[in-house]
């Protein structure tokens, strides 16, 4: 009878730190977390034309330094904005780089997590929201060039493999709706057009909750 006793006393104590390392590795209500990584901006094509110039817009690709920061508010949902150091882009006019420019794009999207507040090691979301894009340090070759701050329409998909109660693996993408509109000045001239990047952005890195 005590061996039973026992065994049923080893069990219930097993049972009890499963549920209770389940309960801390389960991500959900109450945890704030940041990601931090490598990410890549990558322009659409064919981004504009300068009617006067007869000029084509090619906005180029750009890698840099990019980090979140987010709260789960229920174990399904959370919310998080991606930052980043400032991105510089050549931009090329009908195939030759004469124009430079540098953005910051904050995006703030409300997430939903389909697996939150369970015990799965994989951990997908999608968001959507805002973006606002700064730019600034333009340059132009044969002029001068200016672009308007944007504000656009924000998507996002992501997973999160979780290592341990604090630390996981993340990649993510976003889609920014970045509409600009530029002047260029050539010879005392003014020309306009507007700037259509509609970048993805495709982050790597790792997360942490605190």
């Amino acid at each position: 009878m005590k061996s039973r006793y026992r065994l049923l006393g080893s069990v219930s104590l097993a049972l009890a730190a499963s549920f209770t390392a389940t309960s801390a590795l389960a991500y959900g209500a109450g945890d704030w977390f940041t990601h931090f990584g490598v990410a890549k901006v990558s322009p659409k094509s064919d981004n504009g034309h300068f009617d006067g110039l007869d000029m084509d817009v090619d906005v180029e690709d750009k890698t840099g330094f990019a980090f979140t920061l987010g709260y789960r508010f229920l174990d399904h949902w959370g919310v998080e904005l991606l930052a980043a150091e400032p991105f510089e882009h050549d931009i090329n006019l009908n195939g030759d780089e004469l124009a430079s420019t540098k953005h910051l794009p904050p995006t703030l999207t409300l997430q939903y997590y389909p697996l939150g507040g369970t015990d799965a090691w994989v951990q997908p979301y999608l968001g959507a929201g805002l973006n606002y894009t700064h730019f600034s340090d333009e340059e132009l070759d044969v002029g001068s060039l200016d672009l308007d701050d944007s504000w656009g329409a924000a998507g996002q998909l992501g997973v999160d493999l979780l290592v341990d109660d604090h630390w996981s693996l993340n990649a993510a993408a976003w889609y920014l709706d970045i509409d600009s509109d530029a002047t260029a000045t050539v010879g005392g001239q003014d020309y306009d057009t507007t700037v259509h990047i509609d970048p993805w952005v495709v982050m790597a890195g790792v997360g942490y909750r605190f």
